[in-house]
């Protein structure tokens, strides 16, 4: 039986949007085309609060597809289907044509059924039981089993046709990246910052991120692996810029003229006008940290007081409330875990003081800085020479 496999693209909280819904929706359709330009002749199109992804010819690779587009935020769950003409008899040959193999593996099942076209004249109850019937005839070792069945066939009666397919697998979730508008990510290199990107991403912000390197004291292979980190988060972002700031100056001046205890935060103020000056170059409208509440001195909420007000945009920190075995369990799931702990240096270890000050006051931060007039023209001169790299989805970057 000749079967066309397509992809369902169900939406998420996008369905609960007013008057801009359809923004969304168009932001969604280009990020999907793009996704799976590469993978081959593929027809995009929206109906009913659903994306369908419709290969045109043989060649094109559904199972890539398929991979990249679990990816994409904006989508609630996405299914693998195949389409039949809506006939009752049809749609009883295809469901066994292709979930055949897959009944004969398990030992319950149930049927489950949509009819968002009215005009079908089986209502769904109906549908359900008398498709589940026909399986049955089938496959007589079957039970039905209506709670947690080990296969669940789907059958959705839509305007283009009957669609039917196996249980539906979980999206990426969130809003489509572009919608909620664009910030500059801070990228150390460590497990917690490519989480903060890839979570402030999934809320519909388009990104790109920026690295402070400081040769000799860090490696072109800790550059690399910031690198990598950044592509590997591109393929839920979209393709970005990395800003890679010879930081090595600024640093070293703070080091030779300030308070050994306020060194971090006045490094990290130094970084945040850095990242500000480009932020605003590129038009981006904030800055993104993966800072999480008291973990480290610099993270207290005296500090971060310090850090914030060194610039004018607002900092998001979407980690601020998990601790380190939360933000470990999404690195994992995403896939960065493994890049981010390679043991490659990163600029913010080099120097620390080993007693940092954890509630250093903005006036005792301020009065420091008075004593490095030279510092913003060190820092004016590192953003200045800051290095572009592009980052693009599905190209691996090789570690030296």
């Amino acid at each position: 039986m000749n079967m066309k496999e397509i992809i369902l693209c169900y939406q998420g909280e996008m369905v609960l949007k007013g008057l801009n819904k359809a923004s969304f929706e168009s932001t969604l359709a280009k990020i999907l085309r793009y996704r799976v330009k590469s993978c081959g002749n593929f027809k995009v199109y929206r109906a009913q609060s659903t994306m369908y992804i419709e290969p045109l010819d043989e060649f094109a690779d559904v199972d890539e597809a398929y991979r990249r587009v679990s990816k994409v935020f904006g989508l609630a769950a996405l299914s693998r289907a195949v389409v039949c003409d809506k006939n009752f008899e049809t749609i009883c040959e295809t469901a066994e044509a292709y979930l055949g193999d897959a009944l004969r593996g398990v030992k319950t099942f149930k049927v489950e059924a949509k009819r968002s076209d009215k005009t079908f004249p089986m209502k769904s109850p109906e549908l359900c039981a008398e498709l589940g019937g026909y399986l049955l005839s089938k496959h007589p070792h079957l039970r039905v089993k209506v709670k947690d069945p080990q296969m669940t066939v789907m059958v959705e009666i839509r305007d283009y046709g009957a669609y039917i397919h196996g249980p539906k697998t979980p999206g990426a979730g969130g809003l489509p990246v572009g919608t909620s508008g664009r910030a500059l990510n801070m990228l150390s290199g460590g497990i917690d910052s490519p989480v903060a990107a890839y979570r402030m991403a999934r809320r519909g912000l388009a990104l790109h991120h920026i690295h402070f390197a400081s040769p000799p004291y860090t490696s072109e292979r800790a550059k690399m692996k910031v690198h990598s980190l950044a592509q590997i988060v591109s393929g839920y972002t979209g393709n970005c810029v990395l800003y890679v700031v010879p930081y090595t100056a600024p640093q070293e001046y703070i080091r030779d003229h300030a308070p050994d205890v306020l060194f971090t935060v006045l490094m990290r103020r130094s970084m945040m006008r850095i990242a500000s000056r480009i932020a605003h170059e590129i038009e981006c409208d904030a800055i993104i940290t993966g800072e999480s509440l008291a973990q480290v001195a610099s993270q207290t909420l005296k500090a971060l007081q310090c850090t914030d007000c060194a610039q004018d945009l607002p900092i998001l920190r979407p980690l601020i409330g998990m601790d380190k075995s939360e933000i470990t369990e999404t690195a994992r799931a995403i896939g960065t875990f493994e890049t981010s702990i390679l043991p490659y240096e990163d600029c913010c270890t080099i120097f620390t003081p080993p007693h940092p000050k954890t509630k250093p006051s903005v006036e005792e931060i301020l009065e420091a800085e008075a004593a490095m007039p030279g510092l913003a023209e060190l820092e004016e001169k590192a953003a200045a020479e800051v290095e572009r790299i592009a980052v693009r989805q599905n190209e691996p970057v090789e570690l030296l």
